[in-house]
């Protein structure tokens, strides 16, 4: 004869079968074609750090940071290869304060054209461009690359 363990049955948990294949809301449904969510910086395994290190240096993101369009995410993968420590500081950075001013490196672009757009130094030869909503909790990155002659304008 053999014993097979009891199953936990559903109604004794209080949680549905209906309620756990139920789809969890998410910050996407604020990507508005032809925008998409950029691409986060991967963190390495090392034999060094733990599971809980490695979980604590991805940014809790009460901001969405999104790409205007797959041109400027394929730009900002390009980036991530070139510099991948100071790309990963960038997206921490847009994830968690964007429009937190650092001397030469974050600020606002001066300018009735520019108003509202911000400008991260990612290296002395790399820039992303930005716009952050305050009220969405959203950062659109319309650029990121080589540091343009001009800043390029927002959308």
């Amino acid at each position: 004869m053999t014993h097979t363990p009891p199953t936990p049955d559903d109604s004794e948990s209080g949680v549905s079968s209906e309620e756990l294949s139920a789809p969890v809301p998410v910050l996407s449904e604020l990507v508005i074609p032809p925008e998409e969510a950029l691409t986060a910086p991967r963190t390495s395994l090392s034999t060094k750090k733990n599971a809980a290190e490695i979980i604590a240096q991805l940014p809790e993101s009460p901001w969405l940071v999104v790409a205007k369009n797959r041109r400027v995410n394929r730009d900002w993968e390009a980036l991530l290869l070139r510099a991948p420590e100071n790309a990963r500081r960038c997206y921490q950075d847009l994830c968690t304060s964007p429009m937190l001013r650092k001397p030469r490196r974050v600020f606002p672009l001066k300018g009735k054209l520019y108003q509202g757009a911000w400008e991260y130094e990612v290296t002395s030869s790399d820039r992303v461009f930005y716009v952050p909503d305050e009220h969405k909790r959203k950062v659109l990155v319309y650029y990121a690359g080589t540091h343009p002659k001009s800043a390029p304008t927002p959308p």
